[in-house]
């Protein structure tokens, strides 16, 4: 009888803590400390990805965090990712709305944080049939021929002094001359704005759309912090530029002196023209902006941002370095062109690239997601109005997932088939999900023509004095993450008879 009662007192003790275990994680997010009204905003920095991986070691993948008035959560795993990005996408497809200085600076509705409405899914359909599908992509290979090879000539000259090359600004510039063309139907050198000053502009934009601002999570004091610290006139200034480079463009079309036919900004100028509603607002210029906007920042940006990391991983790993040159050369003999169809038989430059985004995914937070209905994410209860991010940046260095991840090992992906279309919460450099970015195809073969190029016509070495070890990884600011530092290398002439 006693060990029949000394059964069932255990048995009721196990359903106790079960329910008490239950209810702790169904009723309190694990959530880091914070101060009084500001929460932890004062721990996140410089690089909030950075910190947010750090405190969801201890906290867990799914953590609540106290930013001022405004509940987060961020997601840290591929499963919590799967969760937020597939089971739940349409009850936190939304963006948070943009209020206080940083609406007053960017009034411009930008599709990227617009609600999902009637107005953002005709926008992403226009701009995916106008310049995003596979067709239009192809259409536009000529130009590509052509930034390229100007590209290699200018590369060349230095090869021919050995003299460093700065691969940050080289990247970063035949991005924005494609762009520019394909998308804008004029050069860059047919702005008044000069390469330097253009890059520069692109790099403010996109470090002041992702900070975290005092505004956003504090109500009028925010707003003084924000006036205080200098954000607030940075980001005005940032608006005055990006208007001085639409405006120019406007003006270029305007007078008839682009490139070609009928490109995306005749389009948009004609809509605005012809009054043509999108959603339930007649597209005015305000929109045509934030529309410009999205593709000039983030279709330029991102994919120079991933050449450039996977040129810096490539410089660091000599090994991985050989063995994809060793690919392209075998398959391309001596060609002066490499080919699109080429570059689909370049298997092991397609593990660099996603090696590249697992360790540097250009948008390590995604764009912030805002829960519309009440969901559960990991048995967790995330209630409405909650602002989530996903952290793919830890996602990437999830050890739960990824043997040895800090390595730069691109074979890890000749045994799987992992990919980056969104299918895959593992690998989310476009993210997934309803607001999986529409230029996935566009970007990739932007990223793997320049790279088979820059590796196929030229070998790279370190600046004297330099060692291996001395390049570092150190990360800079921003909605996208670049390479804080420039990347500088010694090109040498492959194939060069004087060689």
């Amino acid at each position: 009888m006693a060990n029949i009662w000394l059964l069932s007192l255990l048995f009721l003790i196990c359903i106790l803590l079960a329910v008490f275990n239950h209810k702790k994680k169904h009723g309190q997010l694990p959530s880091p400390p914070g101060l009084p009204v500001i929460g932890i905003l004062h721990q996140l920095g410089e690089l909030p990805h950075q910190s947010l991986w750090k405190l969801s070691k201890k906290y867990g993948p799914v953590m609540h965090l106290k930013l001022g008035r405004v509940p987060t959560v961020i997601v840290s795993s591929a499963e919590t990712a799967r969760q937020v990005l597939k089971v739940h996408d349409l009850h936190c497809c939304t963006r948070p709305s943009l209020t206080g200085p940083r609406e007053l600076s960017y009034n411009y509705l930008d599709i990227a944080f617009s609600p999902y409405d009637d107005y953002w899914k005709e926008v992403r359909k226009l701009c995916a049939q106008e310049l995003f599908s596979t067709k239009q992509v192809h259409s536009i290979q000529p130009i590509k021929d052509e930034e390229v090879k100007k590209l290699i000539d200018s590369i060349s000259e230095s090869a021919s002094q050995k003299t460093p090359v700065n691969l940050n600004k080289k990247c970063l510039s035949l991005t924005v001359s494609v762009v520019c063309r394909a998308t804008f139907g004029v050069s860059f050198e047919g702005t008044v704005l000069n390469s330097d000053r253009f890059n520069q502009i692109v790099r403010e934009a996109l470090e002041m759309l992702g900070s975290f601002s005092a505004s956003d999570f504090i109500p009028f004091v925010g707003w003084i912090i924000d006036w205080l610290s200098g954000l607030q006139s940075r980001r005005e200034r940032s608006k005055r530029d990006l208007n001085l480079f639409y405006e120019q463009m406007f003006d270029l079309h305007k007078q008839g002196k682009k490139q070609g036919s009928e490109d995306f900004v005749d389009l948009l100028l004609r809509f605005e023209k012809e009054e043509v509603v999108l959603g339930n607002d007649k597209l005015t210029r305000n929109h045509i902006k934030a529309i410009l906007m999205d593709v000039l920042l983030a279709g330029m940006d991102t994919s120079a941002i991933t050449m450039t990391w996977a040129m810096t991983e490539l410089a660091r790993n000599p090994r991985v370095m050989r063995k994809v040159q060793n690919e392209i050369r075998t398959q391309m003999g001596e060609k002066a062109i490499i080919s699109m169809d080429e570059i689909e038989q370049f298997h092991y430059l397609k593990m660099v690239i996603k090696e590249t985004w697992r360790l540097h995914p250009t948008t390590p937070l995604l764009i912030p997601r805002e829960v519309t209905s009440e969901i559960q994410i990991d048995g967790y209860t995330i209630p409405v109005k909650t602002r989530l991010h996903v952290n793919v940046w830890a996602i990437g260095r999830d050890p739960e997932t990824w043997k040895d991840p800090e390595a730069f090992l691109p074979e890890r992906f000749m045994d799987n088939n992992i990919d980056a279309k969104g299918q895959d919460f593992e690998l989310l450099p476009f993210g997934g999900g309803r607001r999986i970015c529409p230029a996935i195809y566009m970007g990739t073969t932007m990223v793997e023509f320049g790279l088979a190029n820059l590796l196929y016509h030229f070998d790279w070495k370190l600046p004297d004095g330099m060692v291996v070890e001395d390049i570092d990884i150190e990360e800079a600011p921003g909605l996208t993450v670049n390479k804080k530092n420039d990347l500088v290398l010694v090109p040498t002439k492959y194939l060069d008879p004087c060689n």
